[in-house]
């Protein structure tokens, strides 16, 4: 994880941008949008990775750069796990819908448990992501500050 939010180290020494992985249900979508817009700043500073339709969405009405993978169903949530136990994902918010049933729940389960064995923090519902997001931007204002009063 990174050492500050906003700025992750790299194995050969060098930082990259801070990866948050955005997913949403279907009859989530809306919600993670109204959530993007409220950060979009935020955002714009993240390396942004989702899946397919989330990622199209966030594109197209919030003029964000994101990096998509497949969707869900597809082998998107496989694939934002596989990048989380590379050590490439920061965090995650994943706007589940709990009361429909998806047949792809094995992939979504595997993905929670990857972020819980690897230590990545996971925001599953609009509360949580809401404190997510609120740290992200602390962390990325007091990353700068820090580097403004330092002369960096």
């Amino acid at each position: 994880m990174a050492d500050r939010i906003g700025i992750a180290p790299v194995a050969d020494g060098s930082q990259r941008a801070a990866v948050l992985a955005l997913v949403a249900h279907d009859e989530k979508k809306d919600e993670l949008l109204r959530l993007a817009e409220r950060h979009r700043a935020t955002l714009a500073r993240l390396h942004v990775i989702a899946t397919s339709h989330t990622g199209r969405l966030l594109a197209d009405k919030l003029d964000l750069a994101v990096e998509a993978v497949r969707s869900g169903p597809e082998g998107g949530d496989i694939q934002i796990g596989a990048r989380i136990v590379q050590g490439d994902v920061d965090a995650v918010v994943f706007l589940r819908d709990p009361l429909t049933a998806h047949p792809h729940e094995p992939d979504i389960q595997a993905l929670l448990k990857v972020c819980d064995v690897h230590g990545v923090p996971v925001a599953t519902n609009l509360a949580a992501a809401e404190i997510l997001l609120r740290s992200l931007t602390q962390a990325i204002w007091w990353g700068r500050d820090a580097a403004s009063a330092t002369g960096g």
